[in-house]
């Protein structure tokens, strides 16, 4: 309990929103290319993914390598091969819809208008061969005809195949309730398993729909039959109600819509969730799986100290701290970001010794602490108080061989300092700053500094730094 604590604590809300945001492009990725054979290569490129970090913890060293190379390629293959389902679902999207919208199919396609319409030619003999194309982009497959932009009816689909009219040959390509395309020439299938009565356009419908996910309906002119492509499927359609049926199911339309869309939207929600707990084991097996140590040397802050006690020596000025996490993380820190920071509220005068816990270490989240050095340091206070110390004039040099010294005078006599009292009690005398006796010639006075022996000492509040030595010197 305590490790998983330690380990919730250490999360950054940069590692949060690191999980996030993938976690989204990994939802999105699914609501956009779900139901497409490229997501269902995906899933296999991230079950060889899984395999390979399995190969890795066990120290198969060989087979992880072989499995990262075959990840690399499969991605390669992925965007060449599915590059026209890639280019569908980003295809007459705008951004918002990318980012945001959930893919739901508002279908406007008017289906009875369609099997009324094909029904019909086929009365009347009258060849026509119709494409619903589906998610996958059918472009780079199909032979441009001639741009249509006529909304669906049915004297429209009749009058397209009549065969009098210059464009009745080609296929009519209907997208949502507008015909976008007429005479446009699809490849021929190379299968050699079909009827011999299938014509050139029953070829064209199979060979479309071997290489795309598009519906092609073809009305036979010779037999008066209707017939349905789809995958490597062709299938005779007897009446409207099963060509309607099988439109439906291309443009996934259900019976009960409400419940569908239900189920759909319980399935992305599923999704969302299952995306967000594979980021965060994935995240988890980056960040722990490369972890690393480096060593910082932390200088120690001293809080909290009684005004009445002065710190006079520790046993170290420094520790050293082993910080263990991800190799991104630690490569990131700044040692001004990590700090060791002593309590003095309960220190008294003499020899502490205290010892460094992790209460007295700030290391950034996301890091944990493997070792300390030292754990213990000793640290030696002293109360601070004040002492009257005398003076004396530090006289340097000779003076003239006809002048004697008589008599000097140090104006003020005493100076008061204050500090440890440890190192006032050793001090019984303090000396001004060297003042030349060459330059004497006659009596007279000089300003001098007092020197302070130790830097934990200084001048009591209110008392000048400097003196004035009074000399008389005769000849001799």
């Amino acid at each position: 309990m305590q490790e998983f604590l330690t380990f919730i604590s250490s999360i950054r809300w940069q590692d949060i929103l690191d999980i996030a945001f993938n976690s989204y492009i990994l939802f999105r990725l699914y609501a956009l290319f779900r139901g497409t054979d490229a997501f269902r290569v995906l899933i296999g490129i991230a079950f060889l993914w899984v395999l390979q970090r399995m190969a890795v913890s066990m120290g198969l060293i060989l087979t992880s390598w072989m499995m990262e190379g075959i990840i690399a390629v499969a991605a390669l293959i992925v965007i060449v091969v599915f590059r026209n389902e890639i280019r569908s679902v980003f295809r007459a999207r705008n951004i918002w819809a990318i980012l945001w919208g959930l893919p739901q199919k508002q279908v406007k396609t008017p289906i009875n208008i369609i099997s009324e319409s094909v029904f019909g030619l086929a009365q009347q003999r009258i060849g026509a061969l119709i494409v619903l194309p589906g998610r996958e982009d059918i472009e780079e497959v199909v032979q441009k005809g001639v741009s249509w932009d006529g909304k669906v009816s049915t004297e429209m689909i009749k009058s397209i195949f009549w065969p009098n009219n210059p464009v009745h040959d080609g296929a009519a390509v209907i997208r949502g309730n507008r015909v976008v395309e007429v005479s446009a020439i699809l490849p021929l299938s190379q299968r050699e398993d079909l009827p011999s009565f299938y014509g050139t356009r029953h070829r064209a419908a199979a060979g479309l729909s071997e290489m795309t996910d598009a519906l092609v309906i073809v009305v036979s002119e010779e037999r008066g039959k209707v017939t349905i492509a789809q995958g490597s499927d062709l299938h005779t359609i007897h009446s409207e109600k099963d060509l309607k049926l099988a439109i439906r199911r291309h443009l996934g339309i259900r019976e009960n819509q409400a419940l569908y869309l239900k189920k759909k939207r319980i399935e992305l929600y599923t999704a969302a969730a299952v995306s967000l707990l594979i980021v965060s084991v994935v995240w988890f097996s980056i960040s722990r799986g490369f972890d690393a140590i480096k060593t910082f040397e932390i200088p120690i802050e001293y809080a909290n100290r009684s005004p009445k006690l002065e710190l006079l020596n520790t046993s170290a000025a420094s520790v050293r701290l082993y910080l263990r996490g991800s190799r991104a993380l630690l490569k990131s820190i700044r040692p001004e970001q990590v700090r060791v920071r002593m309590d003095l509220s309960k220190a008294v005068s003499g020899t502490n010794t205290l010892a460094i816990t992790h209460d007295h270490l700030s290391i950034p989240p996301g890091l944990s602490i493997k070792e300390i050095r030292p754990m213990v340091i000793d640290v030696t206070l002293d109360e601070r108080t004040q002492k009257a110390i005398p003076v004396q004039a530090d006289w340097a040099g000779k003076l003239p061989p006809k002048l004697i010294l008589v008599r000097s005078t140090i104006v003020p006599s005493h100076v008061e300092l204050v500090g440890p009292a440890s190192i006032l009690d050793s001090i019984s005398t303090l000396y001004t700053t060297r003042i030349p006796l060459n330059d004497i010639t006659r009596t007279g006075k000089t300003e001098a500094k007092v020197v302070i022996p130790s830097a934990f000492l200084e001048l009591r509040p209110g008392s000048r730094d400097k003196i004035i030595v009074e000399y008389d010197v005769k000849e001799r």
